[in-house]
């Protein structure tokens, strides 16, 4: 569900047309509704009032300031994975007590940064990094709260790129070296295993492999409880599917029928890290038509926005769909097949490929949709391409939330030494 709707030809995000924002701020351009970004967090809220989890927003999903402050204002924590993000989370104004922090490659003056700021705790994903966090917790005399992230090996059935909970991933601790773990952790004085974490992939769209996760580590727990171990949080990750093409992902009061039994006889207190659910379908990338070039084998839509502002297409050769800004060029009936691309010099260059599309004419705009997750927080300067400008739009007012780059930054923070003159 979102906001981005034809009200007669013209595609409008919430109140306002796309086709103005085009005009007035350039292309490309990414455009979010925040009616749509509050609405999906609330939504989840509501299905999960039962246990009343702390949901933390998954920053690296789509870290703009204003979408962040949007969130924590409503009472979001933020899920961070880097002293980037902390810093980012601490700017947009979100209490310590409401940040955890995942990743799987922290360094030492990440961990002091963290512990200094307070945050609830650090998801640890091996047991060399929880031995640092003891060391730099002594050093810093605090007590340290941290979850440890297990590995279920559960299957998620989603892309080989982003499945992270099977034991041949890079992520996380299999069951028997986690109870090994917690109990050589029994000794360390400045740590406290206060919880246990998990996150088994992204884009999944059925309950099945969360309850089958959720099924194993409860039954850890009970384990560990046994040997009279407490276990105060269970952190069950994010990985919440969106509609991206004819996918059918469940929605947050299905996700909860299904889950919510397992997490109300766990009596745990639980945390939840959704990114792509709250933020995906909340987004859009606006890109003008450059030109238009028929070979004898392909058509090409040459566009000017790249792989550089959007590379999920390029990466996991993800679908977009892909709308014009104005229904009713005249032409709809003549749709033919066509790639769209960029101007990027790589052949992965591209937004949709043999995708029937009306037909469009240079200066049409086209809109990618689905763009909010992992659209602008993965955008790049290749190509010394300037990152798109980003606009909220609220009802009927637009904000610019991110200026677009200048020449100037693209070369700000480099120099040319006085040898080479």
């Amino acid at each position: 569900m979102h906001e981005f709707r034809y009200k007669r030809n013209d595609l409008y995000c919430e109140n306002v047309k796309i086709r103005d924002l085009a005009e007035k701020f350039g292309t490309p351009l990414y455009v979010y509704s925040y009616t749509t970004l509050i609405g999906h967090f609330l939504k989840l809220k509501s299905a999960f009032q039962a246990v009343n989890p702390l949901i933390c927003y998954s920053v690296k999903a789509n870290s703009n300031l204003a979408i962040l402050r949007a969130l924590v204002d409503k009472g979001a924590g933020l899920d961070i994975v880097s002293g980037g993000e902390l810093f980012r989370a601490k700017k947009a104004g979100c209490p310590a007590e409401r940040i955890v922090y995942a990743s799987v490659g922290k360094t030492a003056y990440e961990i002091e940064e963290a512990i200094k700021s307070g945050i609830l705790f650090f998801n640890v994903e091996s047991f060399p990094e929880l031995k640092n966090i003891q060391h730099i917790a002594r050093r810093l005399k605090k007590r340290v709260k941290v979850a440890l992230r297990i590995n279920p090996d559960v299957e998620p059935k989603t892309h080989k790129y982003i499945t992270t909970g099977k034991l041949t991933n890079k992520f996380g601790i299999d069951f028997e070296s986690a109870r090994r773990i917690i109990l050589l952790t029994r000794g360390f004085s400045h740590v406290e295993i206060s919880g246990l974490h998990i996150h088994i992939g992204s884009q999944i769209t059925t309950g099945e492999p969360f309850a089958a996760a959720i099924t194993k580590i409860i039954g850890f727990i009970r384990g560990l409880k046994r040997e009279g171990i407490v276990i105060e949080y269970l952190n069950i990750g994010g990985g919440l599917g969106i509609v991206y093409d004819r996918e059918m992902p469940q929605t947050a009061d299905k996700f909860a029928a299904r889950i919510l039994p397992l997490l109300k006889k766990s009596g745990l207190k639980i945390i939840m890290e959704p990114g792509r659910f709250i933020v995906g379908n909340a987004g859009i990338l606006v890109t003008r038509v450059l030109y238009v070039k028929n070979t004898p084998k392909k058509k090409f839509i040459i566009v000017d926005g790249g792989m550089n502002d959007l590379i999920r297409p390029a990466l996991y050769e993800a679908y977009h769909q892909v709308l014009p800004v104005i229904k009713g060029f005249g032409r709809e009936a003549e749709a033919e097949k066509a790639d769209v691309v960029g101007p990027i010099c790589e052949s992965g260059d591209f937004f949709a490929k043999d995708r029937v599309l009306p037909l469009v004419e240079e200066g049409d705009c086209l809109a990618v949709m689905g763009a909010g997750a992992y659209g602008f927080s993965m955008a790049s300067n290749y190509n010394s391409r300037r990152r798109p400008q980003e606009i909220m739009v609220n009802k009927d007012k637009a904000f610019v939330i991110r200026k677009r780059e200048s020449y100037g930054d693209l070369v700000h923070n480099e120099s040319i030494p006085r040898e080479f003159k």
